[in-house]
C-alpha cells in the first residue's frame, strides 16, 4: 500500500483540508476518520484495516490529477545518518570517523516540504546547494534500545527524503588537513527535506536493502546505487538511533546517499569525483544546484521525488 497526503483541487483545497489516503493506479483514495498519518500510523492492524476497506469499497476515490500530493508525513523528528555508503565516502573529504560509525543528525519538521514543492536557494545561507537521495524508514511499532534482530518488526514502511545540504555551511578545513563537519547549519534549515511522495508499506519492501536508488538532474542521472551498498542496513539503524530516542510510530530515520553528489566534483571542500558504484554510468554534477534545476529522487517501490530549485524572493 502507499500511503499519501493530499488536498483536492478547487473549493477543498481552498478551504485547506488535508486527507489521508492511498495512491491506486491513477487514482488517490480517502481513508476516512484520520486527521494526520502519524494518527493512522499508530492506529496499527485497525487502521489498515479501515484502509483496505476503503480501497475495496471504491468509494472516496478522485484522479490524481484533480489533487496535490503533499508531503506523506510531517515528522516531528528525522534522525539522520550520514557518511553510510562507501562510494560517497571515497569522493569526498573525511573525518576522522567517517564510515567507523553513523554520523547522527537531526533535521526538524520545519525542513519538509512535499513533491512539487520549491527548493529555496539563498546565498545569505549558502552558495554550495546539494542534493542527496536517501532511504527514509517511517516507525511504526515504538520501542528503546531495539535489537538488530526484530529491529524491522519496528517498521511501518518506507519514503524518500532528499537531504538537502549546504555544503558551504557543512565543511570545514584545518590548515593542516584535517576535515570536520557543521552538521547543524549544513543540514537543517528552510526546504532541506523534501519528503515523498508516498510512504510504501513494509509488507511491499521485505527487504529495503535489495533497492535501486536514483537520482537526475534536470534528466541527468547523477546517482545510482543498491541499498544493499549501505555501511549500516536498515536494521542496524533502527537498533543505533533507539539507544538515544524512545522511537514512536511516525518518527523518520534517514540513511544516507550513495556517490554522485556535486561534492565530489569540488576539490576546494575536498571532492573527488568516483563515478558512484560503477552499477550504472553518472553525469558529473557540473557544479551546485541553481534556481531553474529539477532534481527527481527515485527508489524502486516507492516512486519518483520531485522538486525544483527556484531563487530566493
Amino acid at each position: 500500500m502507499r500511503i499519501v497526503r493530499f488536498t483536492a483541487h478547487g473549493a477543498d483545497s481552498a478551504a485547506g483540508t488535508i486527507h489521508v489516503g492511498a495512491l491506486e493506479g491513477g487514482e488517490v483514495v480517502e481513508f476516512p476518520g484520520f486527521g494526520s498519518a502519524q494518527e493512522f500510523i499508530a492506529g496499527g492492524a485497525a487502521a489498515m484495516a479501515v484502509a483496505r476497506q476503503a480501497i475495496a469499497s471504491g468509494k472516496g476515490r478522485r484522479p490524481l490529477a484533480g489533487v496535490k500530493l503533499l508531503a506523506p508525513i510531517v515528522p516531528s523528528t528525522i534522525l539522520c545518518s550520514g557518511s553510510n555508503y562507501t562510494d560517497h565516502n571515497k569522493e569526498k573529504a573525511n573525518t576522522p570517523i567517517s564510515g567507523k560509525e553513523p554520523e547522527f543528525f537531526v533535521k526538524t519538521a520545519d525542513c519538509v516540504i512535499g513533491p512539487e514543492d520549491a527548493i529555496v536557494h539563498d546565498e545569505r545561507l549558502a552558495k554550495k546547494l546539494d542534493s542527496e537521495t536517501e532511504l527514509a524508514i517511517v516507525i511504526g511499532k515504538a520501542g528503546r534500545f531495539i535489537p538488530r534482530e526484530r529491529a524491522l518488526e519496528h517498521v511501518f514502511g518506507y519514503t524518500i527524503v532528499n537531504d538537502v545540504t549546504a555544503r558551504d555551511r557543512q565543511v570545514r578545513r584545518t590548515p593542516q588537513g584535517v576535515t570536520w563537519y557543521e552538521l547543524g547549519r549544513g543540514k537543517a534549515f528552510d526546504c532541506s527535506a523534501p519528503l515523498g511522495p508516498c510512504i510504501t508499506t513494509a509488507d511491499e519492501i521485505p527487504d529495503p536493502q535489495a533497492l535501486r536508488l536514483r537520482t537526475r538532474i534536470n534528466g541527468e542521472l547523477r546517482q545510482s546505487a543498491s541499498t544493499a551498498n549501505m555501511i549500516w542496513n536498515c536494521a542496524q539503524l533502527v537498533h543505533f538511533f533507539s539507544v538515544n530516542f524512545t522511537l514512536k510510530p511516525g518518527m523518520v530515520i534517514i540513511t544516507g546517499t550513495p556517490g554522485g553528489t556535486a561534492w565530489s566534483v569540488d576539490p576546494e571542500l575536498g571532492g573527488k569525483w568516483i563515478g558512484g558504484d560503477g552499477g550504472e554510468k553518472l553525469t558529473p554534477a557540473k557544479g551546485y544546484l541553481q534556481p531553474g534545476d529539477v532534481i527527481e529522487c527515485e527508489l524502486e517501490k516507492i516512486g519518483v521525488l520531485r522538486n525544483t530549485v527556484r531563487a530566493a524572493a
